[in-house]
């Protein structure tokens, strides 16, 4: 298992830095990445195009945004660098204005998983944005993530009382295709009933410009959220990419992505959620409770 700490040298972390605008900010990560041997200057420039291809969905909650690009040439090794601006930036995102600026660089899009979920359970967690603008140095910084990597991430139940005792009967989910009626709430790893008839957990796609970055932040909200439900055996959560959602809106019942990703999408055939705070288990919430009519 690879964890947020293994990923996030001391060395790769800088506070208070400089920066007139987006791309500048986006610059001064990347710098990061280059100074530690993670990747080229060349990978500076394909996030910096991410952005500008796909817009700021990187920004996946207030104040912060999570900078990447696919895995390249560009990248010599995974890993990640941390920013804490001295003056917020604009990115053009509902969550504005940025301070904090945190670059992936990743050869693939599978060895990081583990310390994406360290991260988002650090985001998750009550006043973890005031601690995170409060430390004073590098070290102080690693010592937050270090916790959080033994930490367990558990989460209180709010759901409420019916939903509880029969999660499918109360789902509705006729907008997703899925037949309550047909689970069997007795067995505890009963399947949904998909539109094709076919039985088995039905699918939620996350999704993101790359597949590698912002999408695993959503997913591991998602996933929260839908074990506090008590979900988490009638749902599977896959991250992926704009290219491959297209191709994989056949399989799932949902989409839930940002409102540019949502845009670039278009119409895939299944119900396209737009999540604009990606570490918000209310928000997460309020769109399941759409999708699912409960």
């Amino acid at each position: 298992m690879t964890s947020l700490s293994d990923l996030l040298p001391e060395d790769a972390i800088e506070l208070d830095v400089p920066a007139e605008d987006w791309r500048s900010a986006i610059a001064a990560a990347g710098s990061l990445l280059t100074a530690t041997g993670v990747a080229t200057a060349d990978y500076t420039d394909e996030m910096i195009r991410n952005v500008e291809d796909n817009g700021p969905y990187i920004v996946i909650a207030p104040g912060f945004a999570f900078a990447h690009a696919r895995p390249s040439p560009a990248v010599q090794r995974t890993g990640m660098s941390w920013v804490r601006l001295r003056e917020p930036v604009a990115f053009g995102s509902p969550n504005d204005p940025v301070d904090l600026v945190v670059a992936l660089a990743a050869t693939d899009s599978g060895v990081h998983t583990d310390a994406m979920a360290a991260l988002a359970r650090l985001l998750l967690e009550a006043g973890a944005d005031e601690r995170l603008r409060a430390v004073a140095t590098p070290r102080e910084l690693r010592a937050l993530i270090a916790g959080e990597d033994a930490a367990e991430g558990t989460m209180p139940s709010v759901v409420p009382a019916e939903v509880k005792e029969d999660p499918l009967r109360h789902s509705g989910a006729s907008l997703a295709g899925i037949h309550p009626d047909a689970v069997d709430p007795g067995q505890e790893h009963a399947g949904m009933t998909r539109g094709s008839g076919s039985t088995g957990p039905v699918k939620i796609l996350t999704v993101c410009g790359n597949g590698v970055g912002t999408s695993l932040f959503l997913k591991s909200t998602l996933e929260k959220v839908l074990s506090r439900w008590k979900w988490s055996p009638y749902v599977n959560v896959e991250a992926t990419d704009t290219i491959s959602a297209k191709g994989k809106a056949g399989e799932a019942v949902a989409i839930l992505t940002s409102g540019e990703i949502a845009k670039t999408l278009g119409d895939v055939g299944i119900p396209v959620e737009v999540v604009e705070n990606f570490t918000s288990t209310a928000e997460v919430d309020r769109r399941l409770r759409e999708l699912f009519d409960v």
